[in-house]
């Protein structure tokens, strides 16, 4: 390269998969939390600004073919796991939400390679946290051992390892832990046991905002619901870039805000 001339760094185009409000969400799965209505209209709003937002961060938003017949069709995330070499269609641990993840796959289908998890096996999507090469897999009630055991047969050979994580008392391992930072992890360790994460920088959630470890990172940026104030807070201390959005309505749901996309590079 001629001396003098600036060396050129190339970031890659991020896609994000996300899916519209079902007016069918009232009905949706709950585990953890009670009942109480959703204001759907409302909760369309708040996911259209979250799609802006993602927009307004770089990514090329795509979204899937509504299901107004499947309630927690905006959740997209738990039916797909998309790596840089293939995605791994999944097999929700939640019977009424298996018929979400064809016309997902579909939409993989032009980008990825895909697998799909089989029965006896289970795998959402919320139970998968990559960092790096690594795959963290939380034992949930909605993930059991053979779709973890599936999904390690279909990473391994690109180099991912996969690691099994017990979870108590949440519906993801995602709602217990997310990667907010190079070698940094968002953490309410009343759900997960740090010791599973030796070696990174920890931020614990405030212990008054147990659902607030759930971040989506976007390159240097970290969307949060903006209801989680006091770890927001924390977060900022830790030098962590945070774009607040509003979640409300679909918290309601049992959702954080890496449940509503799929994100990853073209």
């Amino acid at each position: 390269m001629p001396a003098g001339k600036p060396t050129l760094t190339f970031k890659p185009m991020l896609i994000a998969l996300t899916r519209p409000v079902s007016p069918t969400i009232n009905d949706c799965e709950l585990t953890h939390l009670a009942r109480s209505p959703i204001d759907i209209a409302l909760a369309q709003v708040q996911h259209e600004k979250y799609e802006r937002t993602l927009k307004d961060l770089g990514c090329q938003v795509y979204r899937v073919v509504p299901a107004p017949e499947l309630p927690d069709a905006v959740f997209v995330e738990d039916s797909a796991v998309v790596l840089d070499e293939i995605g791994i269609v999944t097999r929700p641990g939640a019977p009424s939400r298996r018929a979400e993840t064809a016309q997902v796959a579909e939409a993989l289908r032009p980008l990825r390679l895909l697998r799909q998890i089989e029965e006896p096996g289970t795998l959402d999507g919320g139970d998968v946290l990559r960092v790096n090469r690594t795959l963290f897999v939380g034992r949930s009630g909605r993930t059991n051992d053979e779709g973890i055991a599936q999904l390690e047969s279909f990473a391994t050979p690109f180099g991912y390892v996969v690691v099994p994580v017990e979870t108590t008392g949440c519906l993801h391992l995602k709602t217990a832990v997310t990667e907010v930072a190079d070698g940094t992890l968002l953490m309410n360790p009343r759900w997960v046991d740090p010791a599973r994460f030796a070696g990174f920088r920890l931020i614990e959630c405030d212990p008054t905002e147990p659902f607030a470890a759930n971040a989506l990172r976007i390159g240097d940026s970290v969307l949060h619901a903006a209801a989680w104030q006091r770890t927001r807070e924390r977060l900022e201390l830790g030098g962590i870039a945070v774009v607040p959005v509003d979640a409300s309505e679909l918290a309601k749901a049992e959702a954080g805000v890496t449940c509503c996309s799929v994100v990853f590079a073209a």
